[in-house]
Formats: structure tokens, sequence, C-alpha cells
């Protein structure tokens, strides 16, 4: 009996090799193939992590023609959202920390480091646009993005392709400054018409955190009755002193 349990129980060593090689994911690697067939050089970066997700990085010139591609050629007809990220890392610092994070003492300046990291699948430049796509009948996703040109800040629109895609990317050129090449009408979400910026750009500096701090101290006030339990505790104290 003990010479089974020897020979069957695995080695520390052997459970380690099985949990660092993954079960194959053939699916989302088929759809990755795929993609990289039809695409070509447009496909500038992927990351799949088996089991969880799958990642693809295209060209800007690309963007509608393979959010097209995705819908009528591979099945992916369900529009999940599309939005966009500033890589940049904050010129300020701490300097906008909540006022939690100051009485907790985390008020100093940490040192900015203006290296770009984008993340999953690469990236070239400060803004990227991504978007998630979803394969309904396959149960498939896909998440794919691509880098906004520095010079022009503008992609092509996925609205003829995803009519959801309107409102997003409205929202991304209200927040971001990212224009959509194509879109029926790119105009104000929540701000209104004669706002000046883009909230969401690392560079974009919140005023209100200057002006007072936010989300600010909150006022504690004592409930009624409060003040006479203190008072009764007081006198009662006072007493048997």
């Amino acid at each position: 009996m003990r010479q089974l349990l020897s020979t069957d129980t695995p080695t520390t060593d052997e459970a380690t090799e099985e949990e660092a090689a993954p079960e194959p994911d053939t699916v989302r690697e088929a759809t990755l193939d795929q993609l990289s067939s039809e695409l070509g050089d447009a496909l500038v970066g992927s990351h799949l992590e088996p089991g969880i997700d799958l990642t693809v990085r295209v060209t800007a010139e690309a963007w509608a023609d393979t959010a097209a591609f995705l819908n009528t050629g591979m099945g992916f007809a369900y529009f999940g959202f599309l939005s966009a990220i500033d890589w940049m890392p904050s010129p300020f610092g701490r300097d906008m920390d909540a006022q939690v994070d100051l009485e907790l003492g985390l008020d100093e300046k940490s040192e900015i480091d203006s290296t770009l990291e984008q993340g999953l699948a690469g990236g070239d430049t400060r803004f990227q646009v991504f978007a998630r796509v979803n394969d309904i009948v396959n149960h498939r996703a896909i998440t794919l993005k691509a880098d906004v040109p520095d010079d022009s800040l503008t992609v092509p629109s996925w609205v003829e392709v995803y009519a959801g895609a309107n409102w997003h990317e409205r929202e991304a050129w209200e927040m971001f400054g990212i224009s959509f090449e194509g879109h029926p009408g790119l105009r104000h979400i929540y701000l209104p018409g004669e706002f000046e910026g883009n909230p969401l750009r690392k560079d974009y500096p919140l005023l209100a955190r200057r002006v007072k701090p936010w989300p600010g101290i909150v006022d504690v006030e004592q409930m009624p009755g409060d003040e006479d339990e203190e008072e009764a505790e007081e006198s009662e104290e006072g007493a048997s002193e």
C-alpha cells in the first residue's frame, strides 16, 4: 500500500511542471491564426493567455477593416464596448492624491517615470483605442486594440460595422480628444458644448482637487440624542470620582 501511494502521488517537482504547462487553447489559437492570415502585416502584436483571453493589436489603418472581418467573416457579431486609454504617466506626481492619502502621510511627490508602457500586445503611441467583441454562437471573445497616431489622433469609425459603437466613440472623442473618421456626428455626451479640454487625459489638471481636497473631509455631525448621552456619561464619571 505504501509503495502504491508513493508511486501514484506526484512529487513536488512534477506538480510544479504540471502547473507551469497550461492546457493548449485551441479555440483562441485558431482565432489568432485566422486573423494573422487575413491581416498579414496589419496585425502588429498579440497576447494569448490560454483559457483566459486573446488580445490583438492592429494598425490604425486596419482598425475598421479588422472589425468588419471579425463581424462578417468570423462571426463576432456582438459588440461589447469601445474605449481609449492614455498611457502617459501623470505629470502631476502625487499632487492630486485624495485627501485620505494625505492624512495617511502619503503626500510625498514621487519621481515621475516618463516611460510609456502600453500593456498587453504592446504599443508605440501615447493613446490607444481598444474594443471587445464576442461570437455568442461559438462562445468566443476577443479584445482588439490599435495605436492612435500622435500627429492626427484619428482612427476609422466602427459605426458602420457595429452601430453600438456610436456613443462609445463619442465618449472617447469627448474624454480623450480622439477623432473617429466616418462617425455620423461626434458631439458631447456628458460635458457642455463650450467645455474645453479632455478630462481623461493624464495631463488634464483636476482643478477641483486644488480648490478643495477631494473627496474631502467628511463632517461628522452628532445625531439627535448623542449629546445628551455624552453629558450623562460625563456626569456619571464625575459622580463616581
